[in-house]
C-alpha cells in the first residue's frame, strides 16, 4: 500500500488507539463521577476490540504510513495481558514507535513486562504535586505517592521518554506549575503543559477556564529562563523549550491559543472499533462492520476513503462555531 493524504495534503502517521472505555480515576475533565456512577454502563469486553483486530487495524494503517501507534483508554493498564499486545504491534511491519498514556497509578507493578514487550515511550497524567489537590482532582481515586514512584520507576527504564502531562486549569492547579518543575527540571522527565481544551460536552469547559500558553511560559522564564527547541519532526503536537541553567525540557500543548490542525496526522480509534479522524470529531466511522471479512481489502478501502475525505481543523474554527455545533466525543472514549 501506499501513503494516503486527506483533503489539506495531510499524511497519516499517528494511531491512537483506546484499549479500554473505563477506568480507575473520575477525572472532572474526562470522567465526572457524578455522570460515571457505579451504575454507568461501559463497553462489555466482548464489545472491544480484540487484540486480534487492532493487530488487523494496525497491520492496515502501516501500510498507509503509520509508524507511530499510541495506547490509550480510558485508563489502558486496566486491560489485562497489555504487555502481549505490545509485542505484536512492535513485530508488525513498519511500526517502529510505542507510547502508553496512562494516569500511573498501575504502572509500576506493569512497566517490567511493558518494556519487555517493547514498549519505547510513557506519558503520565499529573496535574498537580499537591497530595491533596491531586487526590481531590482524580475525583478522590489517586495516590500521588503511587504515580510519583511510577514516574521515578519509568526514569530507570531503557524507556526512550518519560513525559508528564499537566492539563492547567485557572483557578484549580495553576498555582502548581512551578512546583511540579522544580521537582523534575534537573531530571530527564520532560513536563508538558496542556491548554485545558473543550474536548466533549461533559466537562464544563468556559473560555475564562482556559490558563494559556504565554501566560504559562512567561510565569515559567520569570523563575527559569528557557528558550525556544526545533521540532522533533513535522507534526509534532508539542512547543518544546528547554531551561537555560537546567537538564530539564518543557512543553506546551496549545490547541486553544495556538491551534497546529494543519500539521496534524493523527487518527483515532475508540475501544468499540470506531475511527475518528479529530480528538473534537462528532462523527465515526465503524471499522469492526468491516473486519467481519477475512480479506483486509475491504478494510484497506474504507480507511483509505475515511482518511482522503478527511478535512477536520475544529481547533483552527472553534471561534467561528455556534454554540449548537453538533456533540463531540467525549474524551474517555479515544484517549485524548
Amino acid at each position: 500500500m501506499n501513503n494516503i493524504t486527506d483533503k489539506l495534503n495531510r499524511p497519516i502517521k499517528d494511531l491512537r488507539i483506546s484499549v479500554m472505555d473505563t477506568c480507575n480515576y473520575r477525572c472532572p475533565y474526562c470522567m465526572p463521577a457524578e455522570k460515571f456512577d457505579d451504575n454507568y454502563q461501559f463497553l462489555k469486553p466482548n464489545q472491544r476490540l480484540s487484540f486480534d483486530e487492532i493487530c488487523r487495524i494496525v497491520t492496515v494503517f502501516a501500510g498507509f504510513g503509520v509508524n507511530k501507534i499510541r495506547l490509550t483508554g480510558g485508563e489502558p493498564l486496566l486491560r489485562k495481558n497489555l504487555d502481549e499486545l505490545i509485542s505484536r504491534i512492535k513485530q508488525i511491519d513498519g511500526i517502529n514507535d510505542i507510547a502508553l498514556t496512562t494516569n500511573g497509578q498501575l504502572l509500576k507493578k506493569q512497566l517490567p513486562k511493558l518494556v519487555d514487550a517493547g514498549l519505547d515511550r510513557v506519558n503520565i497524567s499529573l496535574d498537580t504535586i499537591n497530595a491533596d489537590l491531586y487526590h481531590k482532582m482524580s475525583g478522590n481515586k489517586g495516590d500521588l505517592d503511587v504515580v510519583l514512584d511510577a514516574i521515578d520507576s519509568a526514569r530507570k527504564t531503557k524507556l526512550k521518554s518519560v513525559k508528564i502531562n499537566c492539563v492547567v486549569q485557572n483557578g484549580v492547579n495553576d498555582q502548581d506549575i512551578l512546583p511540579l518543575l522544580a521537582k523534575y527540571k534537573d531530571t530527564n522527565v520532560v513536563v508538558r503543559f496542556i491548554e485545558f481544551m473543550d474536548v466533549g460536552t461533559i466537562n464544563g469547559w468556559q473560555q475564562d477556564t482556559v490558563v494559556q500558553f504565554k501566560d504559562i511560559l512567561n510565569n515559567i522564564s520569570s523563575k527559569w529562563p528557557l528558550h525556544a527547541l526545533d521540532a522533533n519532526y513535522k507534526g509534532e503536537v508539542a512547543s518544546r523549550y528547554k531551561y537555560n541553567d537546567h537538564i530539564g525540557e518543557v512543553g506546551f500543548i496549545t490547541s486553544i491559543s495556538k491551534p497546529f490542525c494543519r500539521d496534524c496526522s493523527r487518527a483515532r480509534i475508540s475501544a468499540d472499533g470506531h475511527l475518528y479522524t479529530c480528538l473534537f470529531a462528532h462523527e465515526s466511522f465503524n471499522l469492526k462492520t468491516h473486519l467481519k471479512n477475512d480479506n483486509n481489502d475491504f478494510l484497506q478501502q474504507y480507511i483509505k476513503d475515511v482518511w482522503e475525505n478527511r478535512e477536520d481543523r475544529y481547533s483552527e474554527v472553534r471561534h467561528e462555531l455556534k454554540t449548537d455545533s453538533p456533540k463531540k466525543i467525549e474524551m474517555y472514549v479515544i484517549g485524548g
